[in-house]
């Protein structure tokens, strides 16, 4: 496949081929998320944000699978320098246990798991951070992020915002505050509070409208003042945020509200604790998305980009006690803590970060200059992209719409679309998506 003359070319979703590897898949599997009925065929062609899928139909990927894929498929700027490791067994270790080497520290010929956690803390330097724990995935990454904020502070308070998703176990479903779905029925740890979180860029605290300001102060301050407040600062042992909110809708916060924050963070020498796994490695224009704000996180949590999970502070946040933390396969994913390094080396190499600047630009700006029907609004940061309609099942016939149309997009929030495009998105690309986008909310708006 020819990246730079490929296009969306589709027959039928899904097709029978498609259907029946669905049918076998949901026969022994549990329930889940299962967004489409998409089979990508590992064995065709695909290049970039172009796959082929079960019945040959050539489809243009603007979810690079919930940004765990940030390059794309088969990406030369990650498979050339891996095209010379020979595949050893086994491909984990216990990472925590034994460690890896392909060759000196100074110029291996592979990077691994250290290699990587160098990587990490030389991209988090400016936040002075210089350890990385090392896991399987996001949720675990948070888990230990408030893991390691419990046992530095000895607080029993966690803060967390309304709309906010942090991960799937039950210390991270705890700080979840996004769909009821996510929590029903599951114990939860006690203690976590609450907050609302700014969904205006342009708010002030004369005119905010999320309720985060009230008044003369902020819902924040009032909950930790001394004297008027119902929780007790000293006892706080986190405040955990995405500077981006990702399944809550992709709202992105003013920076009003990001100095609130800092600023009681600071006063009352709370660790803050940004969930970076959507909004992390250059998804935003920006290494982190804590970096557009004046923010200054104690704590990063980062994972899907990264292709595994990470856990990255001060060293002194982190317990001196031995097995305080431990993970089997976290530090001994040979070959997923390659890609990490890889991407971290691509996103500098390419100047990837420029990159999704100007494409995110490029698609606000195709897509703010046209007439569109049922869009409420159209928002992002580098290629963290959103299109907010006038109700859910709008957004979803428009996604259906898209994907009929070859184009993969995902839903988040209420009622939001969003597209997420390799990091190395070509000009091209955008304008083949929004000309789908266009096409699919005209036809979804001339049938209602």
């Amino acid at each position: 496949m020819d990246r730079h003359t490929a296009t969306p070319q589709v027959d039928s979703l899904p097709g029978p081929r498609a259907r029946k590897r669905v049918d076998y898949h949901h026969e022994f599997a549990a329930r889940s998320t299962y967004v489409y009925e998409f089979v990508w065929d590992i064995l065709e062609d695909a290049a970039g944000p172009f796959c082929t899928d079960a019945d040959g139909n050539v489809l243009l990927d603007f979810t690079s699978h919930v940004g765990a894929a940030p390059l794309g498929y088969n990406n030369p700027k990650i498979l050339d320098p891996m095209a010379e490791f020979e595949l050893v067994d086994p491909l984990k270790i216990a990472g925590q246990d034994f460690y890896t080497t392909a060759g000196d520290p100074d110029s291996p010929e592979f990077p691994g798991p250290a290699e990587l956690m160098d990587r990490l803390v030389d991209a988090t330097s400016h936040y002075d951070m210089d350890t990385a724990f090392l896991s399987n995935s996001g949720a675990e990454a948070v888990e230990n992020g408030i893991k390691i904020c419990y046992d530095d502070t000895g607080g029993k308070y966690g803060i967390t915002f309304e709309g906010a998703f942090h991960g799937r176990t039950l210390g991270a479903l705890s700080l979840n505050r996004s769909k009821e779905v996510y929590r029903r029925k599951y114990p939860e740890i006690v203690g976590i509070h609450d907050a609302p979180f700014c969904d205006d860029t342009g708010c002030t605290p004369a005119t905010c409208s999320c309720g985060f300001f009230a008044g003369d102060t902020s819902q924040l301050r009032r909950m930790l003042h001394p004297e008027k407040g119902y929780v007790n600062a000293d006892e706080v042992a986190f405040l955990i945020m995405e500077p981006i909110q990702g399944e809550g809708g992709y709202r992105f916060p003013s920076d009003a509200f990001m100095q609130e924050v800092a600023d009681l963070c600071a006063e009352h020498d709370i660790l803050l604790v940004a969930d970076e796994i959507q909004s992390g490695m250059g998804r935003t224009g920006k290494l982190w998305g804590a970096d557009h704000y004046p923010i200054e996180p104690d704590v990063i949590t980062a994972a899907k980009g990264l292709r595994v999970g990470a856990t990255v502070a001060k060293k002194e946040v982190f317990p001196d006690e031995k097995s305080r933390l431990s993970s089997t396969w976290g530090a001994g994913a040979i070959l997923d803590t390659m890609q990490g390094a890889l991407t971290f080396d691509a996103i500098h190499e390419y100047d990837l970060l420029q990159n999704a600047t100007d494409r995110g630009e490029q698609a606000k700006r195709r897509l703010r200059e046209v007439d569109l029907p049922t869009v409420e609004d159209v928002r992002g940061l580098g290629l963290m992209l959103a299109v907010e309609f006038d109700s859910k099942e709008r957004r979803n016939a428009v996604m259906d719409a898209c994907l009929q149309r070859g184009l993969l997009t995902l839903g988040c929030g209420y009622k939001t679309l969003r597209l997420l495009p390799p990091l190395d998105v070509t000009e091209r690309e955008i304008d083949l998506a929004c000309e789908i986008l266009v096409e699919a909310i005209g036809s979804v708006a001339d049938a209602s």
